[in-house]
């Protein structure tokens, strides 16, 4: 595989905030192909800026401008952002950044690493996912070549109001929650669940629909979570994270085998294990610190839930567990198995 050198240092001035346009990156002749790339963040999102646009740019320079893509962002294709898998295999779009557990029960093994405590820092995570999807997800995203598996950093519980410090501090709360595993261990805790994708979140926490939501601190700056919060609470140091979801970036199958065999090489240089594991450095070590820095500029409160409580947390989230044991065992998988799996690459470091 080629090295994926780009980093901030490489998002190319004047682009633009929705597409990376060969023409200004110095391309040799037109692109022989154009492809689509859908997201569902703004884009102000790092993301967007930070691993998309150079990703694009990376592309362009190395195929001498044959591939150029474009990058569409916050939904501008249509559709609501669990549909993004589908745009892909429809060819509604022909690369697309989706979350299966927006589709909670479609993609089970890729959301395994969605449940509560299977969150490492985002780089080991990632790496434990992408090696999983390889062992274990053959054959989940039919019609569609996965370029890459990635995870958040742990997320953290942002509150309108009060921190949490314990269970009690959830009762009868209404969280947003990020998936369906999560959702089932808050409601254990005492707190009362609703589930909608980010990009509803806003309005949520605005009109008080919501008391606080559970998320990465990578997500703060482009939906200034910090000024509709008050308070964030994370796991203790050393400890697993609350919950990270799993990032698919997805691609067309029949686009992929329609490019001639230069440049579908170099899409699979530019894609798999490395790309995975460069996206969850980065979302580690940039997205992550930065929304944390901001969190604290703003002087909100930032909370520690100790280990003696986590440990609590995790015994209330083994009938979690089990329940997706047999939801992977209904979807023809041995679920004993790929949790088990989960956790040997997590505690090995994948």
């Amino acid at each position: 595989m080629s090295k994926l050198p780009f980093n901030r240092r490489h998002v190319l001035a004047g682009l633009g905030a929705t597409l990376a346009t060969p023409a200004l990156m110095g391309r040799a002749h037109a692109a022989e192909v154009t492809l689509r790339l859908h997201h569902f963040l703004p884009a102000v999102a790092p993301m967007h800026n930070e691993v998309f646009l150079p990703w694009a740019a990376k592309l362009a320079e190395e195929s001498d401008g044959a591939i150029e893509v474009q990058i569409f962002p916050a939904m501008q294709l249509g559709g609501k952002p669990p549909q993004l898998a589908d745009q892909v295999r429809k060819g509604v779009a022909d690369i697309a950044w989706a979350l299966p557990t927006y589709t909670t029960g479609r993609y089970p093994v890729a959301e395994t690493m969605g449940l509560p405590f299977m969150a490492k820092d985002a780089e080991e995570t990632s790496v434990a996912l992408f090696k999983l999807m390889e062992e274990f997800g053959e054959g989940e995203f039919r019609g569609m070549k996965p370029l890459a598996f990635w995870s958040h950093d742990g997320g953290k519980l942002h509150m309108r109001d009060a921190p949490v410090r314990t269970a009690a501090d959830l009762q009868g709360k209404k969280i947003r929650s990020p998936n369906a595993g999560m959702g089932e261990l808050l409601t254990a805790l005492g707190a009362e669940t609703v589930f909608f994708p980010v990009t509803e979140m806003v309005v949520g926490l605005s009109n008080g629909v919501i008391d606080g939501c559970c998320l990465p601190y990578e997500v703060v700056p482009p939906f200034k979570l910090h000024e509709l919060t008050k308070s964030s609470s994370e796991a203790a140091a050393g400890a697993r994270g609350l919950y990270a979801n799993t990032n698919a970036l997805l691609m067309n199958e029949r686009t992929y085998e329609s490019l001639s065999d230069d440049l579908r090489k170099l899409i699979d240089d530019n894609s798999g294990l490395e790309l995975s594991c460069h996206m969850g450095k980065v979302t580690h070590e940039s997205f992550e610190a930065a929304g944390r820095e901001l969190v604290e500029e703003t002087g909100n409160e930032i909370v520690e839930i100790d280990a003696a409580e986590i440990a609590t947390w995790k015994e209330a989230a083994e009938p979690v567990y089990a329940n997706w044991i047999a939801r992977l065992d209904e979807a023809g998988h041995d679920g004993t198995a790929i949790l088990a799996r989960v956790n040997e690459l997590l505690d090995q470091g994948a």
